[in-house]
């Protein structure tokens, strides 16, 4: 497993961009070339479609549905799911409601990442063995919320548009 990171300024609507890459093989660079990533988990829609370039053919999209609110001149969102429905691999996903059922805004990642790992190499019960792990001095509502967020995802399958937010 290598890891890289791109650092952005998402305060001020720029992109902030990790990469993760898997391997029984020797992995010679932590960035994955574009057109080669097997999965893109964006909690932002436009920064789903912005990192579009690095899907291969048959790779996987699991994006957030709700934009973030500091990005100037924001497109229409109608039009930003359009184009990511164009991807036939994309899974959009209502991880704000999916958050807010849960009982913590603060957990719209924990849904994403739960419908991402059907295409991941981890297992839920591993994820959720790490989510306990570093809820240490969270409040109950947030650990139990990130639980059921995950458990939501988890639940979404392949292909399914999960909400309309």
């Amino acid at each position: 497993v290598v890891q890289g990171e791109l650092h952005g300024m998402s305060q001020r609507g720029g992109t902030v961009q990790a990469q993760l890459r898997f391997s029984d093989k020797p992995i010679e660079s932590p960035q994955v070339p574009k057109g080669r990533a097997d999965l893109i988990i964006a909690v932002e829609p436009l920064e789903a479609l912005r990192s579009a370039d690095w899907l291969h053919p048959g790779g996987h999209v699991i994006a957030a549905m709700k934009p973030f609110d500091n990005i100037v001149n924001y497109p229409p969102i109608e039009e930003v799911h359009d184009a990511l429905r164009k991807i036939p691999t994309c899974m959009l996903v209502d991880a704000y409601g999916i958050a807010k059922e849960a009982g913590s805004v603060r957990s719209m990642n924990f849904a994403v990442a739960g419908a991402a790992l059907q295409f991941l190499p981890l297992s839920p019960d591993s994820m959720r063995a790490v989510i306990l792990e570093k809820a240490v001095g969270w409040t109950d509502r947030d650990r139990d919320a990130a639980l059921a967020a995950l458990a939501a995802g988890l639940a979404l399958e392949a292909g399914e548009v999960a909400g309309t937010a």
